[in-house]
C-alpha cells in the first residue's frame, strides 16, 4: 500500500482527536497520526475495551493518548469531547470527525426514531464538534470529515437517510472552509467505499455486491483510508475538498 506521505513526524506537536476511534477506520486513523508525531484522544460509546488498545498502542508509538466516553448522538457529549481533549492534551490542532451509524432500509420503514438518530450522531454530532473545535483551533488547524461513497453515488435503494446523512457533510466542509480559511483552518471530506471493517466485513453477506461496484472489485483497508487523513491533517494548501477512497465506486 502506497502511503501519500513519504516522512513520518509532519505533526510532531499536534493535538488530534478522532471521535469514534476505538476500531476499523477511526482506529487506524488514530494510530496514523500517532505514528505521523500527534497526541491522540479517541472517543468511543461502546468499544471501551478498544478504545483502551489503541491508546496503549498509541503510547507505545512514544505519543500520549486518551480515551474519552462520549455519545456523538448528545449534543452536549459531542461538544464536551472537543473541549476534554484540549484540557487534557493541551489544545487541538487536528478533528476528525469518524464516529457515524449506519442505518439502511426501505423508505417506508425507516422510523422517526432511526431519522433522529442518524443525523443526530452523523449530522449534528459532527456539527457540533466542528464549531467546538474551530473555537479553540490556532493557525494550521484541520478538520476533516469522514463521509460515504454514498455521498456521490447512490448505487441502489435502501440507502436514503445514510445518503441523506452523509450528503450533508460535503456541505458543511465547504462552508467550514469558507468560514475559517481565513484563520489558517482547513476543513475537508474523505469519502470512504466499502471497506474491511467489524462494521462492513471483506466476507460479509453482502461484500461481493459491494465489491463488484467499485472499478478495482475489492474492498479497501483501513490503513489506506487512514493514510488520506493523514496525508490531509499535514497539507497546506488543501481545503473544502472531496477525496473519494474507494476503489472507483464513483467512477
Amino acid at each position: 500500500m502506497g502511503d501519500m506521505t513519504t516522512t513520518y513526524g509532519t505533526l510532531n506537536g499536534k493535538v488530534a482527536l478522532v471521535t469514534g476511534g476505538s476500531r476499523g477506520i477511526g482506529a487506524a486513523t488514530a494510530l496514523r497520526l500517532a505514528r505521523e508525531g500527534a497526541d491522540v484522544a479517541v472517543t468511543y460509546v461502546h468499544g471501551e475495551e478498544g478504545a483502551s488498545d489503541v491508546v496503549r498502542r498509541v503510547e507505545a508509538l512514544g505519543r500520549r493518548g486518551v480515551a474519552l466516553r462520549a455519545d456523538s448522538a448528545d449534543a452536549g457529549e459531542a461538544a464536551g469531547a472537543v473541549a476534554r481533549t484540549a484540557e487534557t492534551l493541551g489544545g487541538l490542532d487536528v478533528l476528525v470527525n469518524n464516529a457515524g451509524v449506519g442505518v439502511l432500509g426501505p423508505l417506508e420503514e425507516l422510523s422517526l426514531a432511526e431519522v433522529d438518530r442518524v443525523l443526530a450522531v452523523n449530522v449534528r454530532g459532527v456539527f457540533l464538534a466542528s464549531q467546538a473545535a474551530a473555537s479553540r483551533m490556532r493557525s494550521g488547524g484541520r478538520i476533516i470529515t469522514i463521509g460515504s461513497c454514498m455521498a456521490q453515488r447512490v448505487p441502489g435503494p435502501g440507502g436514503v437517510l445514510y445518503a441523506t446523512s452523509k450528503s450533508a457533510l460535503v456541505g458543511l466542509t465547504k462552508a467550514l472552509a469558507r468560514e475559517l480559511g481565513a484563520r489558517g483552518i482547513t476543513a475537508n471530506v474523505v469519502h470512504p467505499g466499502p471497506v474491511d471493517t467489524d462494521m462492513n466485513p471483506a466476507d460479509g453477506p453482502f461484500a461481493a455486491g459491494q465489491a463488484a461496484m467499485t472499478a478495482l472489485g475489492r474492498f479497501g483497508a483501513v490503513d489506506e483510508v487512514a493514510s488520506v487523513v493523514a496525508y490531509l491533517a499535514g497539507a497546506e494548501y488543501v481545503t473544502g475538498a472531496e477525496f473519494a477512497v474507494d476503489g472507483g465506486h464513483a467512477a
